[in-house]
């Protein structure tokens, strides 16, 4: 039997790192929470399509149903939460342990350290609590100075929505931008005409992605087919989805794309993009004075903490390629290292538990720290 390698000095360094961090979160209050290492694959294929398969650790149990290793910690606590006694009662989680991801030419096993708040009505005050104790925790751990970026997927919306445009278009515009395309691409990505909008796509234009889903569900399963090219259900109704967007009556008018083109153009400081936010809403007449409150409610939590919020850049581009999301998203790199991979993510997903089979909408945010991209100071 071949002997498992040791830590390295560097890997067995960045693990009491992480501990310190973990350390740091129970001493606020949080709860531990260990899920189990095995889950179930279609949490994870069902919120970010069959592209995920390739990076997952997959297997079948006796039944055959599809196990993967966790990817990460916040669909498994998201599912322990709900299967506890008390799933709409308010509750925090501290978790500490690996997480596994397939990269070529890499250990596919990763440290991860994090915390996740459920139940919470105090939306603004959460969001900044969890952002606070995420970057005092990387600091616990001996981290160097970190860039600290913003986004606001309700503000995003909120543009989307005061535009006029169809949901499905609020759907394409934030995939597009999640995955790096230019908007004019996502724009014009090649729409059919309203003439091909007809039947199942028409029935999809203003559906969500659980309606969409049960519906090709329930259309494959008449037509007795599992999957068509290796597409999974989920993939499938993305498709659909994207098509009925294409092909959506009107598209999106010069008038409109010049205002989003103006809207997500905004970054810089919180207080500054505020100000930039309510001069377009002004100047445009878009109805998002109850998001920009909020965003400036956050925002003197945030500096209330003693955050230098000054420093922080609110990017309203920057936003997430899952439904989930419902509003505040940020993520810390390396000051030194700007092009770094995010050290620290984090994010607001009220919308999670409802796709994870519950009932009913939670308020819930929350914070992870990848132990191996964290930029610790020297000594």
């Amino acid at each position: 039997m071949t002997a498992i390698p040791s830590p390295t000095k560097s890997e067995a360094e960045r693990r009491a790192a992480g501990a310190r961090a973990f350390e740091h979160f129970l001493e606020a209050g949080f709860t531990l929470i260990e899920p189990p290492i095995l889950q179930p694959a279609s949490a994870f294929l069902d919120m970010s399509g069959e592209e995920i398969r390739g990076r997952l650790y997959l297997t079948t149990d006796a039944s055959g149903e599809e196990l993967c290793l966790r990817p990460d910690y916040t669909i498994p606590v998201c599912l322990a939460h709900l299967a506890g006694a008390e799933p709409a009662a308010a509750a925090q989680y501290a978790y500490f342990g690996p997480v596994f991801r397939s990269r070529p030419g890499q250990r596919g096993e990763r440290i991860q350290t994090g915390v996740e708040s459920y139940g919470r009505a105090d939306i603004e005050a959460a969001d900044a609590e969890m952002l606070a104790l995420a970057l005092d925790a990387a600091a616990r751990a001996g981290c160097g100075p970190m860039k600290v970026k913003l986004g606001d997927v309700r503000v995003f919306d909120a543009a989307i929505d005061a535009l006029g445009l169809p949901v499905a278009w609020r759907r394409r515009v934030r995939r597009g931008l999640a995955q790096g395309k230019p908007l004019a691409a996502v724009l014009n990505g090649g729409g059919h005409g309203a003439s091909a909008q007809s039947g199942v796509l028409a029935a999809l234009e203003r559906a969500d992605h659980t309606g969409a889903k049960a519906l090709v569900e329930d259309l494959l399963a008449i037509a007795g087919i599992a999957a068509v090219g290796g597409r999974d259900v989920s993939e499938i109704a993305d498709r659909f989805l994207e098509q009925a967007t294409q092909g959506a009556e009107g598209g999106v008018s010069q008038e409109q794309a010049a205002v989003l083109k103006r809207f997500l153009a905004v970054s810089g400081d919180p207080d500054a993009a505020s100000r930039a936010l309510r001069a377009l809403a002004k100047d445009a007449q878009l109805d998002m004075e109850a998001q920009l409150d909020s965003f400036d409610e956050r925002t003197g939590f945030l500096a209330a903490r003693g955050l230098a919020v000054e420093g922080f850049c609110y990017v309203a581009a920057f936003v997430r390629d899952l439904d989930y999301y419902t509003g505040f998203v940020f993520e810390a790199v390396d000051a030194r290292e700007p092009s770094a991979r995010p050290a620290l993510v984090g994010g607001r997903y009220d919308g999670l538990a409802r796709r994870m089979g519950a009932a009913f909408d939670t308020p819930a945010v929350g914070a992870a720290i990848w132990v191996d991209r964290l930029p610790l100071a020297e000594g």
